[in-house]
């Protein structure tokens, strides 16, 4: 059936012209069981095709809500699309939530239906299936473990995909009625409900339309240049809207390839398999990958050591300016030359980053130190400021307007200004319909004219490039009337390899304390090279060399502290490295990783105390979650220990205050 492209207002019509425009091109790739499978965009209609029809035969129709829950797989990409072509409305989940964080979103949602990866999910649905009634059946993709449950109302995938192949051999007109149902799919209407991650309280079920998608995916490609000839990894949550753009929508307007990797534990080994050259990543896993790098080159011998602190030195020095095509002498770029040569290459070869043509970093700032390194070695990455609500996109970072001090300027077709509070508002195309069945809220963040409230503080530098401060609910000050911006402390202190995460305390106090949680990769490897023998995370965060190396890493922290006329007065006094690490299992992070601030005020409140009373050390019970689901109960006495605070620049205090 022939696809007019001016009429393509949903995704799967782009699916349809796709398949005839790119046909024999490929539309994604697979790693299972160590062999990279591929299909081409006409077999991908075959696949979303049948799968449609096979569930028609199980009773989906128009306006049914369906949980996908599950890895980055082929099947669940494929079953956002054959949703959507009934007019049906997909709603995934987070695959590591816990049933009942399911049962609240099944709930809410009134999800008819759950197409799940594998057993494990399977589990978690019908364990809280009696408090979801609605809930009628379930579909899986991988069937180990599956034969002997009940199959009245639980359902393969292969077999559902079968039953709309055998519709299709025997049952006259149904293609045409497929198309034609697509055909009746509207940008308007309701595309997905993606669930907000619920830092402060219950999750959001956040209504994006089919215009939101399509306007939004052909915005980034062509600000980016993306076109069919790209390739892309997915491992992120599916449920996260970043994933829902960049590996869905992006894929599906453009025409590019989307790489699933084998599971969690192999994405870096399938990245570097794939190189992919349009990649995504939140400033942790970037942190992670250069703490890994760094580990390894403390155990390479003195001559490898000794090249790769050589060249880095002069990336850092020329990288970025070549980058940005600026002038640089000619001895310079030839030593860069031969630094791509015997470092950069291999080591841009290593993290699978040898193809990157461009790469995006939100979700969180990103440490200036940790964005120019890899800047500095040729990559392409820049920074993107988004939420669910916009469809990701608020800005975006132009080539050659780069800074690692900013976010970038509006992304197409998106408007900013900043409110009289200082709060960062906009309005674009890719502004949500609503909250579903929460109007207030609806009221709350969206104005009658259209324009969002981000929650965040910000403001417009001289170039006209947006800053973001911080939340602004959490923006605070201290009780001598000093900023306080809690996550600018937190990312300078998570710039250092062996600070996996950082929480930073000092609203309407006297001064600013801090936790830390350390990266037991980083320190670990550092305790086995130093001879330290330690039993567990605990054992390790406690020892007092480990507080000897993070007292290093504050002291340098608040030196850069100090040099900021603004944050100067927020530098840490006290600090504490916390017995057990953050766990969104816990309630401590979302499972997109973010910080639940209030959560942890109230539950480690006797610590807080401590930073500030004086105190020492103090004597804790926290209980945590096990991954099969069991309680425990941890105890610790936890050391507070004190930092060294550096003199700030008084005079430039005074300028900026003025």
């Amino acid at each position: 059936m022939a696809q007019n492209h001016a009429s393509t207002d949903t995704l799967a019509k782009y699916l349809l012209l796709n398949a005839e425009r790119f046909r024999g091109r490929p539309a994604m790739r697979f790693k299972d069981y160590g062999i990279w499978q591929s299909w081409t965009w006409e077999e991908q209609l075959e696949e979303v095709r049948a799968l449609a029809l096979g569930l028609q035969t199980l009773g989906l129709r128009r306006g049914d809500k369906v949980a996908v829950i599950g890895a980055n797989r082929p099947r669940l990409y494929w079953s956002f699309a054959a949703i959507q072509s009934l007019g049906a409305i997909p709603v995934p989940l987070y695959a590591d939530a816990v049933a009942e964080e399911m049962a609240y979103v099944l709930n809410h949602a009134e999800a008819r239906f759950a197409l799940v990866e594998d057993q494990e999910q399977v589990d978690k649905v019908l364990s809280v299936s009696p408090e979801v009634p609605i809930l009628t059946d379930i579909i899986y993709d991988e069937p180990r473990g599956l034969k002997d449950y009940d199959h009245t109302h639980l359902h393969a995938y292969s077999a559902v995909r079968e039953a709309g192949r055998q519709r299709l051999a025997v049952e006259d007109g149904v293609l045409d009625a497929w198309h034609q149902e697509i055909a009746r799919g509207k940008g308007d209407e309701i595309s997905v409900i993606l669930y907000t991650s619920g830092t402060t309280g219950r999750p959001k079920g956040v209504m994006l339309s089919h215009d939101n998608f399509v306007r939004s995916a052909l915005n980034g490609n062509a600000f980016d240049n993306l076109d069919e000839n790209e390739t892309t990894i997915a491992y992120l949550p599916l449920a996260w809207v970043g994933d829902h753009l960049f590996s869905y929508a992006q894929s599906y307007t453009a025409g590019f390839c989307v790489a699933c990797p084998e599971s969690a534990e192999t994405v870096n080994e399938d990245r570097r398999e794939i190189a992919p050259t349009y990649f995504f990543a939140p400033p942790r896993v970037f942190e992670t990958m250069l703490t890994s790098i760094m580990v390894r080159m403390e155990d390479a011998g003195r001559l490898k050591k000794g090249m790769f602190d050589y060249f880095l030195a002069h990336a850092a020095k020329v990288g970025e300016r070549i980058l940005n095509r600026e002038q640089v002498g000619l001895r310079d770029r030839v030593k860069y030359a031969l630094g791509e040569f015997m470092v950069y290459g291999p080591l841009k070869n290593r993290m699978g980053f040898s193809r990157m043509r461009v790469g995006y970093t939100a979700g969180e700032a990103i440490g200036p130190e940790l964005f120019s390194f890899y800047r500095s070695l040729g990559l392409n990455l820049k920074q993107l400021y988004g939420q669910t609500e916009a469809t990701v996109y608020i800005t975006a970072q132009a080539d050659g307007k780069i800074r690692p001090d900013t976010v970038g300027l509006p992304s197409p077709e998106v408007e900013i200004r900043i409110a009289e509070t200082g709060e960062v508002m906009y309005r674009s195309p890719g502004v949500f319909v609503g909250y579903y069945k929460n109007e207030e809220a609806t009221r709350d963040t969206k104005t009658p004219d259209g324009w969002v409230h981000t929650g965040d503080a910000g403001f417009f530098d001289a170039d006209g490039q947006l800053k973001i401060i911080d939340r602004a609910k959490d923006v605070g000050k201290l009780a001598s009337g000093d900023l306080f911006a809690p996550k600018y402390i937190e990312n300078t202190l998570k710039f250092f390899p062996e600070i996996k995460e950082a929480v930073a305390f000092g609203h309407g106090r006297e001064f600013c304390g801090a936790f830390v949680n350390i990266d037991l990769a980083a320190v670990g490897n550092w305790a086995e090279r130093n001879n330290i023998a330690y039993a567990s995370y605990q054992e390790l965060a406690g020892h007092p060399r480990v507080y000897e190396t993070i007292a290093a890493h504050v002291n340098e922290a608040n030196r850069r502290l100090a040099r900021e006329p603004l944050m100067a007065a927020s530098q840490i006094r006290r600090f504490l490295i916390l017995h057990k690490e953050l766990d969104a299992d816990d309630g401590e992070l979302t499972r997109t990783q973010k910080v639940r601030r209030n959560f942890i005020a109230e539950r480690y409140g006797e610590l807080i105390e401590a930073l500030y009373d004086g105190s020492a050390e103090k004597f804790v019970e926290t209980e945590v979650t096990y991954e099969d689901g069991r309680k425990g109960v941890i105890r610790a006495t936890v050391r507070i220990a004190d930092a060294v605070v550096h003199e700030a620049p008084s005079q430039a205090i005074r300028e900026a205050a003025e």
